[in-house]
């Protein structure tokens, strides 16, 4: 156990170090400042610019920013989900795969632009080299630079006095691309090839076995630049169907240290960046702290219930819970990455968690229920967490008897209402998703197992898509009309409805006047405040999801050994 906890502080260490660079970097960039990169770069972004017929200087009211966001995904929307329906006929499909079926097609075409990834299929028998690169690739980097643009709307929100603008999504999305995540990518995806996962355009190979003269097909593909993306990106798609416990896609102890870091990497940056423009550095670490209390609270939990959590037998000395696990990364590394991969919102597996133990499941599922704010998505963590903070500033505002403030902004009632939207919008629809599939007549033939752990394969999936995550359970067969279409829905709701709540809330708070802050006002980044907002998001999570956890996991738990 000695040597996991090392390990994991290690990786902390290692994770808080290049975040620090990184949030600064990323601050200049979102906020039009020279970084080392302008001089390479700026031309082609203006060509960009010229192309789109846009101005860079050209800010925008909300309602036009939502426009542009809803607009742009639309389209998007409409290419990937075209581009599976006619695969057939298209070129780099070696493997001669046939077209989508409408559904799947209809739930992967949501699942891509919205950041979940969710993945009801197997991308080596299912989608074509170009589907995978030209449709799925290029939303990996379009959503995850969507979801940096509104967060940075949102920020000049806090930073503007009396504006009607909060910046252009345009601009915004061209310079998180082109600035950050393609370089990025392009380092990562170097380093993974360099370990071993694939990057090519060749047919399957086909080779020999060693017993029965049956031959095995090895899958190809440029999977090396997709994994880099999926995991900076927090999307977590896996090129293929076994995501990052598939030996192609994770083959070393090096590229999985490599994939983990990048899954938390962005998120930790963007809490660096946002002390750094709002000029407070302490908001900044009050919140990174607040996430990282969570983080580890659950990693401990996780770990201890997969290491302890399994029957011991005399004779037999126990190696923990290595059902469903790799060899080569173990327990240890396995809860570190279920814990990254589900408070990241980033979906992608080195393990099977269905495998794991009831607690440590639901740890893992608890993290999504929170609403994916412990660091969360690229951009809709942050901003779901800021939402909390608000939600938070606003009790403590009740309870004091003082109009609320943050960050010299007044909490009105709009406020609040676009602050409900952002929070109360994924438990909801979670739970209608998972009450909607226990009522459906044949549910039970969906399922692995029976009981407990079954609802708990029900829950989780839906938990999942409905928190923008995409990792699974995979004992629930997902692979139906139903679930591609309510998914598929529900995965567009839960993305959408609460960022045009946080664009519409950076208005509102843009058109305000800055207040100086003065002997009353409540602190935003003191201890007291840290523990009212951990107090907080627990109870509201707590609340939203306990009758189910008790149904699923915990039931689980106390019926494992029956």
């Amino acid at each position: 156990m000695s040597m996991i906890w090392l390990q994991d502080s290690i990786f902390l260490v290692l994770l808080i170090g290049l975040s620090i660079p990184l949030g600064i970097y990323i601050y200049k960039v979102m906020t039009g400042q020279k970084v080392w990169m302008t001089r390479l770069l700026v031309p082609a972004e203006k060509g960009i610019y010229r192309v789109m017929g846009i101005q860079d200087e050209t800010e925008m009211s909300a309602k036009k920013y939502a426009g542009s966001v809803l607009v742009f995904s639309a389209i998007s929307f409409i290419a990937v989900f075209l581009i599976q329906l006619i695969q057939g006929v298209l070129p780099l499909n070696p493997e001669h795969l046939g077209s989508v079926r409408w559904d799947l097609a209809f739930n992967t075409a949501a699942s891509f632009i919205t950041n979940t990834n969710w993945q009801a299929y197997s991308g080596e028998s299912t989608l074509s080299y170009l589907t995978q690169s030209i449709g799925l690739t290029v939303q990996n980097f379009v959503s995850a630079a969507a979801g940096i643009a509104v967060l940075f709307a949102l920020i000049r929100g806090f930073t503007s006095r009396n504006q009607k603008t909060i910046g252009s999504f345009w601009c915004d999305m061209v310079r998180a691309i082109l600035y950050i995540l393609i370089p990025l990518s392009l380092v990562l995806a170097v380093l993974l090839v360099s370990q071993g996962v694939v990057q090519t355009i060749l047919p399957y190979h086909s080779i020999a076995a060693l017993e029965n003269g049956i031959s095995q097909i090895i899958p190809l593909g440029p999977a090396a630049s997709q994994v880099a993306i999926k995991q900076l990106g927090t999307n977590g798609g896996g090129f293929f169907g076994l995501n990052s416990a598939f030996p192609l896609e994770n083959p070393t102890a090096f590229s999985n240290l490599l994939q983990l870091l990048s899954i938390l990497l962005i998120p930790l940056s963007l809490c660096i960046a946002f002390g750094k423009a709002v000029k407070d550095k302490r908001q900044g670490r009050s919140i990174l702290t607040v996430m990282m209390i969570f983080f580890i609270a659950s990693l401990v939990i996780v770990t201890v219930s997969e290491q302890m959590g399994v029957p011991v037998y005399n004779g037999v000395v126990s190696s923990g819970n290595m059902e469903g696990k790799e060899i080569i990364h173990g327990i240890g590394t396995s809860a570190l990455w279920g814990t990254a991969t589900t408070a990241a919102s980033n979906g992608s597996v080195n393990a099977m968690l269905d495998s794991f133990t009831p607690l440590g499941g639901m740890a893992l599922m608890f993290l999504m229920q929170l609403g994916e704010i412990v660091f969360g998505g690229v951009g809709s963590g942050l901003y779901g967490m800021l939402a909390f903070v608000i939600l938070t500033v606003f009790i403590a505002g009740l309870m004091v008897g003082r109009t609320p403030e943050y960050l010299g902004k007044k909490v009105e009632p709009f406020d609040m209402k676009m602050v409900c939207l952002i929070i109360l919008g994924p438990p909801l629809l979670s739970l209608l998703g998972t009450f909607a599939a226990v009522l459906m007549p044949q549910v039970s033939t969906w399922l692995a197992n029976s009981g407990a752990h079954g609802f708990s394969e029900i829950l989780y999936a839906f938990t999942s898509m409905g928190n923008n995550n995409g990792s699974a359970f995979a004992g629930f067969a997902s692979n139906t009309v139903f679930t591609n279409i309510t998914g598929g829905m529900i995965m567009l709701a839960v993305r959408f409805v609460p960022m045009l709540a946080v664009i519409f809330l950076a208005g509102n708070l843009a058109d305000k006047k800055i207040i100086a802050a003065g002997e009353g006002t409540l602190s935003t980044s003191n201890a007291i405040f840290i523990g009212l907002l951990i107090a907080i998001i627990f109870i509201v999570g707590a609340l939203s999801f306990f009758p189910s956890l008790a149904l699923g996991p915990i039931a689980d738990y106390f019926t494992m050994g029956g």
